[in-house]
């Protein structure tokens, strides 16, 4: 065991957000700590951290346990370089480096005898020591973790200082990384990483030797490398074994048995209700109403309470305005800052429908690239050209920096909104977490995450038919995700978007841009195809440019490549993959719908017998015939099984189907 949260109970004010909440982490444990909105996430990890006090309970670790703690923001004001910051941070190899110089020190000018022996002896302990904690590797460790990280060798020695606030929580993650404590405490570790460098990530994490606990709206990134998910739920803390999508699994089945369960005994007391009311005048049946009386009130007391569901609100953005094929087009495009030459002779077409992901390690020019097409900034040599009746939107982080302090929630949605009524702008609102008197707040005292919320609801109130994005996700939750991800893949105009959240961009790409070495590639396909020819290129130890990736962007200027002659062009190779797909979808699909059809053939007669049953219950001339009686009680209870499982069965074969046609 490394540590304790022993019984946690914690209020803000009149609102519980968790009661008798415990959780331990032992060695080699990897958890996710997940919950909805609002539901103290960030307050427990600060609780284990000592940052914050609980109501009841204690937090208890082992002895000399070393924690690390990484905040969801953090600044940096020191003139050091960012590996000498990195470095600097191992404090422990640090002072026993410092022991060991000064050990050296005196060792050269002590004479021989028993004080030289003795200093001589401390001196290879010490040297032990600096050996185990991995000393004589710490720049070399550190380097390694900055170039996982995403950082390029060149700005290793450029101060901390004069990083911008992603990269400056890059720095802190390394120094934390580079400690390497026991319990590893982490609040959205890949908000400000690319995709690159949130695998490496993900890869760190999952061989590390001591406890994880950490926090992240990325179901991707907990799928890769958690190995236990604590949820905090209706004010209780639950644990489960496995990683994110085996949770979800394990909460759904819990929940089936408690709706189940529920569903049983609301029956129960329904036909005891029945009863007592059709006898309660009867002195001859007295005392079975009496027994009944006291079983209901049994009953009543055990009723299963079922946890409170998610709020999720189905929101259909309004169509923008609908723009010719072409929606942009940069052709010889050239971009340098001073020295640093970012690409050259550029030349990319975006179609109607288009739902591009730019990808690519950090600094290679993605945002350069979307800033390009949106026009904030130009071009050195080149064009870039806007198709008939095309209008953008773009979303940044500095987006949230534009929302007026002394407005309310509903009064900045007001400024976006002229045309909607009260009820259109909570339907939205609602549609991003704004539920009852949260529209009422003031912009000031929103978390990070609510004014990202709000930005993007501002945004999408009448959306132009270009939309670009760049890192939406970041301070979102999972269920602020999931609606930012339904609204996207439902949009029907053009989408650029940077993520380094996997599961966004495998849900709403439909073409991949990737920015590596100075190149633009295009590739028509989804993610998956992305990853698949990228593998195949590296395999075939071969440039993404050649090989035939699709629709290379060369730089510099090479022979030009022909453009696909509309949008979302796929090649030979996928559209035979995809027709096979489909094949085996279909004969798959095809034993589905003829039980779908069986389901329902059998619930209409056994919810129509099940209702007679309950009639006939009722009739006290049942009761004086013991045989027919057992015999109806019998069906009854067998019916009471059946009917759910069936409607269970038909729920699931719908929504399978109802999948597959929209996947189709």
């Amino acid at each position: 065991m490394i540590a304790l949260a022993d019984k946690i109970t914690k209020s803000f004010g009149g609102r519980v957000l968790y009661v008798a909440a415990t959780l331990q982490l032992n060695a080699g444990e990897r958890w996710a700590l997940v919950g909805p909105n609002g539901s103290g996430k960030t307050t427990l990890l600060k609780i284990i951290m000592g940052l914050e006090s609980a109501d009841e309970g204690s937090v208890s670790f082992a002895r000399d346990a070393t924690i690390g703690y990484l905040e969801q923001e953090a600044t940096l004001a020191g003139s050091k370089s960012a590996l000498a910051e990195v470095v600097d941070s191992a404090h422990e190899v640090k002072e026993v480096e410092r022991q060991v110089t000064e050990l050296e020190r005196k060792i050269s000018s002590t004479p021989p005898g028993d004080e030289l022996d003795a200093l001589l002896e401390r001196y290879g302990r010490a040297q032990d020591r600096f050996e185990r904690l991995g000393g004589y590797e710490l720049e070399s460790r550190a380097r390694a973790i900055l170039a996982g990280l995403g950082f390029p060798v060149e700005d290793f020695d450029k101060p901390a200082r004069d990083f911008s606030g992603g990269w400056q929580m890059r720095i802190a993650l390394s120094k934390l990384l580079l400690r390497h404590p026991d319990l590893l405490l982490l609040d959205e570790p890949t908000n400000h990483l690319d995709l690159e460098s949130v695998k490496w990530l993900e890869q760190f994490l999952a061989g590390y030797d001591g406890a994880v606990l950490l926090v992240s709206h990325d179901r991707a990134f907990m799928d890769a490398c958690v190995s236990h998910v604590a949820a905090l739920e209706n004010r209780s803390l639950k644990t489960y074994t496995g990683n994110y999508v085996g949770y979800l699994r394990q909460r759904e089945d819990n929940l089936e048995q408690l709706r189940a369960k529920r569903a049983a005994q609301e029956r129960d007391i329904a036909h005891m209700e029945t009863f007592v009311e059709r006898f309660r005048y009867k002195p001859t049946k007295a005392r079975q109403v009496q027994e009944r009386v006291k079983k209901l009130e049994r009953v009543r007391e055990e009723l299963v309470v079922l946890p409170e569901s998610s709020k999720r609100v189905h929101f259909r953005f309004p169509e923008p305005p609908r723009t010719g094929d072409m929606v942009i087009r940069l052709e010889g495009v050239s971009k340098s800052f001073g020295d640093n030459h970012v690409y050259s002779d550029v030349d990319l077409t975006l179609y109607r429908g288009d739902h591009v992901a730019l990808v690519g390690p950090n600094g290679a020019g993605k945002s350069t690239l979307m800033k390009l097409v949106n026009g904030k900034l130009a071009p050195d040599d080149g064009t870039v050209t806007l198709g008939q009746n095309v209008t953008q939107a773009y979303y940044a982080q500095h987006q949230l920096e534009e929302l007026n302090e002394a407005n309310t929630v509903m009064a900045e949605m007001d400024s976006a909104a002229p045309g909607w009524s009260t009820s259109e702008e909570r339907r939205l609102l609602g549609a991003f977490l704004f539920h009852g008197d949260d529209v009422d707040k003031r912009v000031s005292v929103l978390s990070g995450g609510e004014r990202a919320r709000l930005a993007l609801a501002k945004m999408l109130v009448s959306p132009d038919p270009l939309l670009m994005l760049d890192e939406p996700t970041n301070h979102l939750d999972i269920d602020s995700v999931d609606v930012l991800e339904r609204a996207l893949v439902d949009f029907p105009g053009t989408i650029v978007v940077i993520s380094h959240d996997e599961h966004l961009v495998h849900a709403v790409a439909n073409k991949v841009v990737d920015v590596r070495d100075h190149r633009v590639n295009v590739y028509e396909g989804d993610y998956d195809y992305y990853l698949f020819k990228r593998a195949e290129l590296e395999a075939a130890g071969a440039r993404p440019t050649d090989a035939g990736a699709p629709a290379p962007v060369p730089g510099p200027r090479a022979e030009a490549t022909t453009e696909p002659a509309g949008r979302n062009v796929k090649t030979r190779e996928q559209r035979r993959a995809e027709a096979e797909r489909r094949n085996r979808k279909n004969r798959a699909l095809k034993r589905e719908r003829n039980r779908l059809k069986e389901v329902e053939s059998a619930l209409e007669p056994a919810r129509g017998r099940y209702d007679e049953l309950v009639s006939l219950m009722a009739d006290e001339g049942l009761y004086n015939d013991a045989k027919r009686f057992d015999a109806c009680l019998a069906e009854y209870n067998a019916l009471s099984k059946k009917i759910p499982a069936l409607e269970q069965e038909w729920l699931e074969l719908s929504e399978q189907l109802e999948e597959a046609e929209r996947d189709a």
